[in-house]
This record gives C-alpha cells, structure tokens and sequence, in this order.
C-alpha cells in the first residue's frame, strides 16, 4: 500500500513542479531552439567550407557579402590579391539574391587578352557600368561602346597624334613644371614644411590635362595651393560615383531620388562641374563663330589644338555641329578624368617607391646627369635647364622605373567588362550572358605565376635589356589596358611623367615624413589614402 502511495505523491509533485515552473509549456520552444541552433550551426560549417572550393564563404541570402565588406574595411586590393591568388588567378563572387553584385574577378593574362582583344565585341563596358558612371561621365569614351566609343576614339587618336597636339602638350608642360612646380617646391624647401606631394602632382595634371580636353587653365597650381571649385566639384563628383559600385543599384537610386547621402553629393558636386564646362563650352562656341565671321580678334580660336576646339569645329554634311553641348561636355569630362588621376598617381607612387630604394634613385639621377652632360659637351649651356622631348625620350631607365611603378601600383587598380553572349574562358571559368568580369590590374603586379618570386620588389632592372627598355605583353602588364581600347594617351602620360620625374630629382631630394601612412584608397583611380607627406631638400649640383 506504501508504493502506490509513494509513487501517487511522487507524480503529483512532477507534475505541480511542471506547472508551476511553465516548463510543460515551454518544451516545444525548447525544441524549435534545438532545431534552429543545429541548423545555424550546419549552415555556418557548409558555408565556411565552401572556401575551399569557391575561395570565400558563401551564406544564404547575403552570399559572399559579409567577406567583401571586412575586405573594403582594409586593404581591398591586397584582399582581392589574396583571394586570386588562393583560386589561380580566378574566381567567382556571388553576391546577395536579387542584386548584381554577381561577378568573375580574374587576374590570368591569357583571360586579359581573351576579353581584351580575341574576343574584344563580346566584353563591351556594358550597360551596369554605363548607368553607374552615367551621371558623371555621360556617353564620353570611358564608359562608351559601339559606334558612340568608335566615333570619339577616331577622333581623339587623329587629335593625339598630331603636329599641332603634341606641341601643345609639350609647351603647357614646361611653363607648368619650371613656373608653377617648381616655384611652389620650392617655397615648401625654402619654409622647410613637409607638403602633400600628391595633391601638388594632381593639381599639375588637372591644369595640364585642362589645358588639353578644355583649352584653359584652371590655375589650380600656384603658390598658396588655393582651393579651385571645379576641381573640388571633380573630385567630390569621382569619390561619389565609386561608391555606387559597392552599393547595390536600387539602393543608390533610391538615395538618388531622395537626395540623401553620398547621391547628395554627387548631385552637388556635378552642378559645380557642369556650370564650369558648359560656361568653357559656350564660350568657345562664341569664339569659333566669331572667328569664321572674320574677325581678326577671334581668329586664334580657330588654330587652337585642345580637344574641345577640334570636336566643336566639327560639321556634318549639310553644316551643322556634329556634336552637342551636353556631347562636348561629356567628351572633355572624360579626358579629363583620364588624363588627371592616372599620371599624378602613378608619379606619388613612383616617388614613395624611391623613398624606400635609394639605389633606384641614383642610377635615375646617373641618367638625367648623363644627358645634360651631353648637352653641355655640345657647348649648349642654360641659366635653367629643360628637358627637349629627344632627350626624355632617351630617359631609358627613368623609363623602366616608371614602369615598374606602374606594375605594382597601376593607377587603374581593376576595370570592368560585361559578357554580351555565354562565354568560356581560356582557364575553363564558364561565363554566362550578362555576367559581369573584373580584371584585377593590382592583383596581376602580385602573382609570382606572372612576375617570378620577387614580384613584389622594386626591381626596374626587370624591363631592361642590355640598357635598352624592352615593354611586355598588354595583357601581362596591363597599367594602359590594352586591344583596341589601349589607352590613346599612353605615349604622353610616359613623357609627362619622365619630364616631370627628371625636372623635379635633379632639383631635389624627396623625403617621405617619416611614420606618414601610405595605403591604397578605394577610388577610380590608386590614390593615396593619406596623401604623400614630404620634405625637400636641394640638391648639391657638385656632388651629382
């Protein structure tokens, strides 16, 4: 009789215990957390182990988005370095559902010329680049296709390559290196300050490249480096366009119809840039006009060389300018953008790079000395010294150093295609229609596949042969892109830079401020995160 007693009190003990702690009720919650924990735990494991075969994990719903956003909070191009490198040169990024963040990241030379070149119509722009890039850079030839690429790359490359252009470009760069730069140098050496060199070379390409799309001089380099509202309209413009491509398109069109944002400024930015060029555009238009009509005060308009003259001097069969003013507009925006970022850029790197190899720097300064020894063997002596185009184009290592600059740190970090038809790569990566494809130029500088173990030196000695500067393969060494759309200024930006290289290290020595931070930042172009931070000193012409 005591057992039936014990166990009837035992039962109604669990049972108040249950009720009254709501541990009953709760049991099916306890299993559905069970349940939801385990599954976590599977997909965490399953997308973590997708790294071994797609290079990065891949999650449900957001994709590879949370790797890609650690890596824009670092060093991207580093990132992406290393992930190409893990996968052979190739992989695939899958983006969040229903965005187009989907893409084929490669940095293998034989896809470069695959895409750039073999099969050249079917990896055009495409129309997610234009539509990102439109508000800033319309249908200029940056973001161009078809016959709208072919129309301003005809005529641009007859402009590049004539008389009347390269003279041009050749005298703007001397009043702009010997009475702008180095006046502005050296007041900095003279107050014995540290200056952002990289700013000072921007502001030198933009008056120079201003000079050549537009006709005008911007002045944005003079002593003082004043603020010029164009030129912080452009790079406000450039910054906020970036942007776009890390955001997913209908969320920046959204915040562009809101006007919130980076779209702010981007909206803003492009007024200022806008009210610049179609007041130069208008203006230009006078003065052609009034040149045809006879007057003798208006008639240099007509043998002006810049870009801007040529295309609006442009008629079609029955008279009529060929070309708008929003047309014009777009044009010189993107020779601008071109032509600005890509030599001041490379010319900050080239000058970080000989901070850290002074070696490199005195077999440079052996060369330029060389030179103008030459010329004073001739009995030619100058109270100041420049350089003639023969002579810079002698700079053979000057040259290769440049080179090598550009190898490691391309001013174009990586660009964009877009699959018109299914395609298959030469490495087997399967390309469907509409895929986008992002060839990694930075990536390429850092594949030891490519460039042999000490890929990552300074090494100009590698484009050499016998004293002589031998080039490489566009598609291994891919800084001015290549095919038909090898950059039409890549001749110029080579003098520029070797003209601007040589006038500025025969006059000084460039110190990096030491602890200054240099990092990559995510832009169009390879800027400086932090600018370039340096102090001069004179150099002592005996010791030479």
């Amino acid at each position: 009789m005591d057992a039936p007693v014990s166990s009837g009190m035992h039962n109604a003990t669990t049972a108040a215990f249950l009720g009254s702690s709501g541990l009953a009720s709760q049991l099916p919650e306890l299993h559905t957390v069970e349940v939801l924990v385990a599954v976590s735990i599977f997909v965490v494991i399953h997308s973590l182990r997708q790294r071994r075969s797609l290079g990065l994990p891949s999650w449900p719903v957001v994709g590879m988005l949370p790797s890609l956003l650690l890596g824009v909070r670092g060093d991207m191009y580093e990132w992406i370095t290393g992930v190409l490198k893990s996968r052979g040169g190739t992989f695939t990024f899958r983006g969040p559902l229903f965005t187009n963040l989907h893409c084929v990241v490669t940095a293998d030379p034989r896809n470069l010329e695959h895409l750039l070149k073999t099969k050249f119509g079917n990896f055009p722009k495409g129309p997610y680049f234009r539509d990102t890039v439109r508000d800033l850079l319309g249908d200029g030839i940056f973001g161009a296709d078809d016959e709208v690429w072919r129309a301003q790359r005809k005529a641009a490359s007859l402009e590049f390559h004539s008389a009347e252009f390269r003279a041009l470009t050749a005298s703007s760069l001397v009043e702009l290196v010997h009475r702008r730069l180095l006046p502005v140098l050296a007041e900095t050496e003279a107050a014995g300050a540290a200056v952002d060199l990289q700013d000072v070379l921007l502001r030198l390409t933009f008056d120079n490249v201003c000079m050549i799309a537009f006709g005008v001089d911007p002045g944005c380099l003079q002593k003082g480096l004043p603020e010029i509202p164009f030129a912080r309209a452009f790079e406000d413009a450039t910054e906020a366009t970036i942007v776009r491509f890390v955001t997913p398109t209908a969320v920046w069109r959204g915040m562009r119809a809101l006007g919130i944002g980076h779209e702010r400024v981007l909206r803003r930015s492009l007024a200022g840039v806008d009210e610049f060029a179609y007041d130069v555009i208008r203006k230009r238009r006078e003065e052609l006009a009034a040149a045809a009509a006879g007057r003798e005060d208006a008639a240099a308009g007509l043998r002006r060389a810049d870009l801007l003259t040529i295309f609006t001097k442009m008629r079609d069969a029955d008279g009529e300018a060929v070309y708008s003013d929003r047309f014009l507009r777009d044009i010189c925006v993107n020779f601008i953008l071109a032509g600005r970022d890509t030599s001041s850029v490379a010319l900050a790197w080239f000058f970080w790079l000989l901070s850290k190899n002074p070696g490199v720097e005195a077999k440079i300064l052996e060369e330029v000395e060389g030179i103008v020894a030459a010329r004073a063997s001739c009995g030619e002596v100058e109270e100041e010294l420049v350089f003639q185009p023969e002579e810079v184009k002698r700079m053979e290592y000057l040259h290769a150093a440049l080179s090598e600059a550009l190898r490691l740190y391309p001013s174009v970090p990586v660009d964009h295609k877009e699959v018109v038809e299914d395609e298959v790569f030469p490495d087997g990566t399967v390309l469907k229609k509409g895929t986008k494809v992002i060839y990694a130029m930075y990536s390429m500088g850092r594949m030891e596949s490519i460039w042999g173990e000490d890929c990552r030196e300074y090494r100009p000695e590698r484009w050499l042969r016998d004293g002589r500067f031998l080039g490489e393969s566009a598609y291994k060494f891919t800084a001015f892109n290549g095919g038909p759309r090898l950059c039409l200024g890549k001749d110029f930006a080579y003098y520029q830079m070797k003209f601007v290289a040589a006038s500025l290290l025969r006059h000084y020595l460039v110190n990096v401020v030491e602890g200054h931070p240099v990092t990559p930042k995510m832009a169009l172009t390879l800027f400086m995160k932090h600018g370039l931070k340096v102090t001069l000193d004179k150099r002592d012409k005996a010791k030479l």
